[in-house]
Formats: C-alpha cells, sequence, structure tokens
C-alpha cells in the first residue's frame, strides 16, 4: 500500500493522473495513467460494441378480408424484404362492420401468408384475436438467416480473392517487333503511274566507244 501523497508525486513526475479503478476495494485501487486517453478508448469501444448491436424492430401490415390480389402480393413482398433483415412482421387483418362475422376468411389470409413465407419466417405468436383486428406475429428462420450470414460472409472473401489475382503479374508479354533498318540498297525509279522505271541502256550494256576500243585491241 502507497500513501496518497506518493502516488500523487509518481502520477505528476511522469506527467500522467492517478486514477482511481476500484473504488470499491479495501483499500481502494488507484491507476496511473493518462486520463484523458483512458476516456477516448472507452468511448471508442462502447461505440463500436453500439454498432455491433442488431437492433430487432417490429412493423406492421394491415390486410382486409377483401384485399385485392395485387395488394396482398405487394404487402407479402414487404413482409419479406423486411424479414430478410432480420425484424419481425405483425400481420394484422382488420373487420368493419358485419365483417367480423366471417372471421375464416381472416384466418384463412394469415394461414396462406405464413404457407407463402415458411421458407423466410416461423410463427412467434399464432393467430389471435382483439376487437376487430385478428394478428399473428412472424420471425425470421434461424436456419435462413445462419444461411445468409455464411452467404455474405462468402462474399468479401471472394472478392478479396479475385482482388489478388488481379494484382498478379501477368505472364510475360510478347516484345514488340523491332523495326528493321532500311535497306541500304537504292529503290528502282518508278514511272509516274507507280510501275518500276527500266533501267537505262548506258546501265546495262557498254558504251559504243568502249567497244571499239575492245575490238581494236
Amino acid at each position: 500500500m502507497i500513501p496518497l501523497e506518493t502516488a500523487l508525486a509518481k502520477a505528476q513526475e511522469f506527467g500522467l493522473d492517478l486514477v482511481e479503478v476500484s473504488p470499491m476495494a479495501k483499500p481502494p485501487v488507484c491507476k496511473i495513467m493518462d486520463y484523458g486517453k483512458f476516456k477516448y478508448e472507452a468511448k471508442k469501444k462502447a461505440s463500436e460494441a453500439k454498432k455491433k448491436q442488431t437492433v430487432v424492430k417490429l412493423k406492421e401490415v394491415k390486410f382486409r378480408p377483401k384485399t385485392e390480389e395485387h395488394d396482398y402480393a405487394f404487402k407479402t413482398k414487404a413482409i419479406r424484404e423486411f424479414l430478410a433483415e432480420g425484424n419481425k412482421a405483425r400481420v394484422t387483418v382488420m373487420f368493419r362492420g358485419r365483417e367480423i362475422t366471417h372471421r375464416e376468411i381472416g384466418q384463412a389470409i394469415l394461414r396462406r401468408i405464413e404457407t407463402e413465407l415458411k421458407d423466410i419466417a416461423v410463427v412467434e405468436q399464432p393467430s389471435r384475436l382483439e376487437g376487430r383486428m385478428l394478428f399473428m406475429i412472424l420471425a425470421p428462420n434461424p436456419r435462413f438467416m445462419q444461411q445468409q450470414r455464411a452467404r455474405q460472409e462468402q462474399q468479401p472473401q471472394a472478392a478479396g480473392g479475385q482482388a489478388q489475382r488481379a494484382g498478379q503479374p501477368v505472364g510475360a508479354r510478347p516484345s514488340a517487333p523491332t523495326a528493321r533498318p532500311p535497306s541500304s540498297a537504292p529503290r528502282p525509279p518508278s514511272t509516274a503511274n507507280g510501275s518500276p522505271r527500266p533501267a537505262s541502256a548506258s546501265a546495262s550494256t557498254p558504251p559504243p566507244a568502249a567497244v571499239a576500243e575492245a575490238t581494236k585491241a
């Protein structure tokens, strides 16, 4: 056990703070630290933990005994998308006037929804009548949610593999053909139409004077 004055002097010597971490202990436990940094790290950890928390919402979708097929399909699709996000849905059938005498119609609607969404939803609370409203609560199917999480985990891995393959060096590319040096031999002259001009007679046969000299010899 160190006296309080000694601990404070030690903290001032290092330019830090003396923080009481366990006030209920006997004797109380203190620690020399940077209190500002400690508070920042604690706030950061709390923020990260809050991001990882999943908040489950409950959304109510209302039907009528005379709901048309188009509206029924649209609302059922909305329930499916909401459940796919990990939330819960309250499916309600509202009765008006004498419609309450035909509760079997509402029961049939709820059973149909339960059958069509059995791949993604489970009935958390069976159908129940409250006043003029017949409702049930659907929750995400645990097996479906597990498959969805596994699919989401595989997508980043596949993307990382593609990025790694894209970063690998490609095989040696063939070098560009080197330009050949121009030929030193002069090209034969050409005529106006592009055809080669015949060589002059002086280039193929010796001059007459040279022939005469050769004959005399």
